[in-house]
């Protein structure tokens, strides 16, 4: 009974603070503890749930398995089901090595996308994915050890867009004891296990890391990430409001207004040059120097000169102005 009243009260808290509106959602389903955990609780609390399966093949017959498993909970519980099958590896080729995405963010793409054709295509206003604090406290730790800035320590937003993740304040010893009070069945990835994958290898320090310095660890982490979050959605207001009044798009040019560079805070100044090569679509390979170079020249760039930057992508003064724009060809005499 106490799991059941913390569970579905941390739940129902989570889609009140995103506004989500009970009625039909579309639950993204792989067949884990988690996924059948999460469309549970939200039965229990009377949305009107659509399970959404995206198949991706990479584990051979467990994967079919996991597929026939969902249908068959589906048909167990009069819900209706979506599946949909893509293919990372195809994803995958034709790139360069800098290019191609890894096989994980390749899954994720494809997924993501799935799901959002789904949610189309019956109309539906949100997905819930079934990350949780244990997700969250993961993600943290493991930019800290990879290497961040202040908006990596957001984490995993509990809303982008149309997905929710109801359960990002309950962690993975809160949706065990859901699953067993309640008897759920689900399926096991074994590469959930597999030291091959980074995030599988932090998963195994937090134990460690609460039992010798924090017992309330994902908590610590997961409040940190909430209150950058917070602080996130404040800068990024401010970015989007100098990005107004100081960008414009002429002819797939992105034309930057020259004046005033240096009055601009210097964190201000490099948000907003992640921001004009995130609209040029080439923010993905972008370093901390390479927008510490943008500042610079954006503050001190001569008329007449450029510099080169990621995504095939050149910083030229024009006048008054600066221009984000393609690499103009070099011409041979």
């Amino acid at each position: 009974m106490y799991v059941r009243r913390m569970v579905t009260r941390a739940v129902s808290e989570m889609l009140r603070a995103q506004r989500a509106e009970k009625g039909r959602i579309l639950v993204a389903c792989s067949g884990g503890i988690d996924s059948t955990v999460l469309l549970d609780v939200l039965e229990e609390l009377g949305w009107n749930s659509l399970i959404g399966h995206v198949n991706h093949g990479l584990r051979g017959q467990a994967s079919e398995a996991d597929e026939a498993f969902l249908r068959e909970l589906a048909a167990s519980r009069g819900l209706e089901i979506r599946v949909a099958r893509v293919d990372p590896d195809a994803l995958r080729s034709g790139h360069s090595s800098r290019a191609r995405p890894t096989l994980q963010e390749a899954a994720r793409r494809l997924r993501y996308d799935a799901l959002a054709r789904m949610a189309d295509a019956e109309r539906v206003a949100l997905v819930a994915t079934a990350h949780n604090a244990d997700d969250q406290a993961e993600t943290v730790l493991l930019r800290l050890l990879r290497g961040t800035g202040p908006d990596g320590l957001a984490g995993i937003p509990p809303r982008s867009g149309r997905i929710v993740r109801p359960l990002l304040r309950v962690t993975r010893h809160e949706i065990e004891a859901w699953a067993s009070a309640r008897g759920l069945r689900w399926r096991e990835d074994a590469s959930n296990e597999s030291p091959a994958y980074t995030r599988n290898r932090v998963r195994r320090l937090l134990p460690q890391l609460a039992a010798d310095f924090n017992p309330k660890l994902l908590k610590a982490l997961g409040d940190l990430a909430e209150a950058q979050a917070e602080d996130r959605a404040w800068v990024d207001a401010l970015v989007e409001r100098e990005a107004r009044s100081r960008f414009s798009n002429f002819g797939g040019v992105l034309v930057i207004e020259g004046k005033d560079w240096d009055a601009l805070p210097t964190p201000l100044a490099l948000r907003l040059a992640r921001e004009a090569l995130r609209r040029r679509g080439a923010a993905r390979d972008v370093t901390r120097p390479h927008l510490e170079r943008m500042v610079r020249f954006l503050r001190e760039g001569r008329a007449g000169t450029a510099i080169q930057l990621p995504g095939d992508l050149e910083l030229a003064r024009e006048g008054e102005s600066f221009q984000l724009r393609a690499k103009l060809p070099v011409t041979r005499r």
